[in-house]
């Protein structure tokens, strides 16, 4: 075993001294493979990762139009249908680096085959589930393969294509995982007005099919070592336990908070306190207890890095919130149906795509990140603040023009943030930085979710009872679209509940603006890396290497 690092030895010198002057073997004048051009077993491994990356990420959002149908088809509560997608994006971002982290050990393909074979299995398990507890079992196994391949879509691109030439094949990715992501309320919707939700599982198992019998067969990456049960004794098991432990235990407490217990209860600081102090000790493990870290403290070596990691955070909380709550609003106050609030969601899609390929296309040709990122944070300020204008009583043209707003913004900070973090890495570490940064994301995406909960019950609550209204609803706003949508739409009750869940939802927006600001204020701190950086990844493709 090889003897234990100093606490300063996780960090270059270069690295030490903060953002001042990049580590030497970071920046590279010159690209040492100036003429690599994409071969067909490159363009088989991003297939295979946009496929895979497509079916996991829309799991994650397709729930948010039919969890009224749900609760009540499986005679659920509305704490149970809360549970429905938060344990998806628990399990999913609190498992990514640890999951990176052993494949570095035993190999990319082994570990994105056992992420993609999870995933399936908890699809059985939810498909055939008769109550909310088996469902909620099946999503979190669910979410643990979902977190894998979410991980490996970034990390394997980051083994095989140089960074000048990533942009383009990122967005590939990106595309596919903002599909699914975009337009689950969409199926989700069709699926609830057409059929039964159990659909919704039974769409996997095609693509599951394929992305199996891909995985193997192009995602020919060359592991460092060959396998012995010898490698089981290098994996960081403490320090995964440690970490995967204190930020569920962190998350749980989150999401509780203000929506299923107050704030101050005992419910919800238990979990934030362990979940804190887990998180030191996972910490003081990594740098003193073990001398095989799963975690890479030195991604956090300069201020570009952290500046970068709060911005894919912070756009985490805000797409997934938007994700959550514009479905909410068309049901409610434009009066859709679960297909229709699909299709209204659509400008987002329409508009966040072909922005995140441009600006793609534009950062390879240029090699330079930080305007589309300035760009794409002023646009989303300003689409988060023109989200804070619609009520009850706003025009079908008014909400698609936001909605393409919030698309465009979204799309360029979603290329340019995990491309700068790449950039800005030494390129021996990017694996570990690429999962940092989709975990972070990921995280993003349940307190998101938490926050949101939580200000939209209160101010619904608040502007009920100055309404006149029973309170009840606050705590049961989901299941209770399905009594308003049976009120006459004439009726003068029908219009007080769509004014004051409109209200919930621009409070929501509003905060979602001050954390947008926020997100675009740190963008100013990353600074200027060259894109010109040759692979060191010890992962290769086995056809690229024959070539050589």
């Amino acid at each position: 075993m090889a003897p234990r690092p100093t606490p300063s030895s996780y960090f270059t010198k270069d690295e030490r001294v903060g953002d001042l002057s990049p580590p030497k073997d970071v920046e590279i004048a010159k690209e040492s493979e100036p003429e690599w051009k994409p071969n067909r077993a490159e363009y088989l491994v991003v297939s295979c990762l946009a496929l895979a990356s497509l079916i996991v990420s829309l799991d994650a959002t397709i729930f948010v139009t039919i969890l009224p149908e749900i609760t009540r088809d499986l005679h659920g509560t509305s704490t149970e249908a809360f549970w429905i997608g938060t344990t998806y994006l628990l399990t999913s971002a609190v498992f990514q680096c640890f999951i990176v982290s052993l494949s570095d050990i035993f190999g990319r393909r082994p570990l994105l085959i056992v992420s993609l074979a999870l995933f399936t299995i908890g699809t059985i398990v939810c498909c055939t589930a008769p109550n909310f507890t088996q469902l909620l079992a099946g999503r979190c196994v669910q979410g643990v393969g979902g977190g894998g391949v979410i991980a490996f879509a970034q990390v394997i691109l980051t083994d095989i294509i140089p960074l000048r030439q990533r942009p383009s094949f990122i967005a590939i990715v990106q595309a596919a995982w903002a599909v699914g992501t975009v337009s689950g309320p969409l199926l989700g919707g069709a699926i609830a007005q057409s059929t039964t939700w159990r659909w919704v599982f039974y769409l996997n198992f095609p693509i599951c099919a394929i992305s199996l019998i891909m995985a193997p067969l192009v995602v020919k990456l060359e592991a460092p070592r060959a396998f012995s049960f010898k490698l089981f004794l290098e994996v960081d098991w403490v320090g995964a336990f440690l970490f995967i432990a204190s930020t569920t235990s962190f998350l749980i407490g989150v999401l509780w908070g203000g929506s299923q217990f107050p704030w101050d209860s005992w419910h919800t600081l238990v979990p934030l306190i362990l979940g804190a102090a887990g998180v030191g000790a996972s910490i003081i493990w990594e740098v003193y207890g073990t001398s095989t870290p799963f975690l890479r403290l030195s991604i956090f070596s300069n201020v570009s890095s952290v500046a970068a990691y709060f911005g894919a955070f912070t756009q985490g909380m805000l797409l997934f919130c938007i994700l959550y709550y514009i479905p909410l609003y068309l049901r409610v106050t434009q009066d859709f149906s679960p297909l229709l609030t699909g299709v209204g969601c659509m400008p987002v899609t329409v508009i966040l795509l072909p922005s995140s390929a441009i600006v793609g296309a534009l950062m390879r040709k240029y090699g330079v990140f930080r305007p589309a990122i300035w760009v794409g944070w002023t646009i989303t300020i300003l689409s988060q603040g023109l989200l804070i204008l619609l009520d009850a009583d706003t025009k079908t043209w008014v909400w698609v023009v936001i909605f393409c707003v919030v698309g465009g913004g979204h799309g360029l900070i979603l290329m340019a943030v995990g491309y700068s973090i790449q950039a800005v890495t030494d390129p021996k570490i990017v694996a570990y930085a690429t999962a940092m940064y989709t975990f972070l994301r990921s995280f993003g995406f349940c307190v998101g979710v938490a926050i949101g909960s939580a200000v939209f019950q209160n101010r619904l609550e608040q502007e009920l009872k100055n309404l006149h209204l029973p309170p009840g609803a606050a705590t049961d706003s989901e299941g209770f679209v399905t009594i308003l949508h049976s009120m006459p739409t004439s009726s003068p009750a029908r219009h007080a509940y769509n004014v004051a869940y409109a209200k919930g939802i621009q409070t929501v927006f509003l905060v979602l603006t001050i954390l947008a600001a926020l997100g675009g204020l740190s963008s100013l701190f990353i600074k200027h890396r060259s894109t010109d950086k040759a692979l060191a990844s010890e992962h290769r493709l086995s056809q690229r290497s024959e070539k050589r």
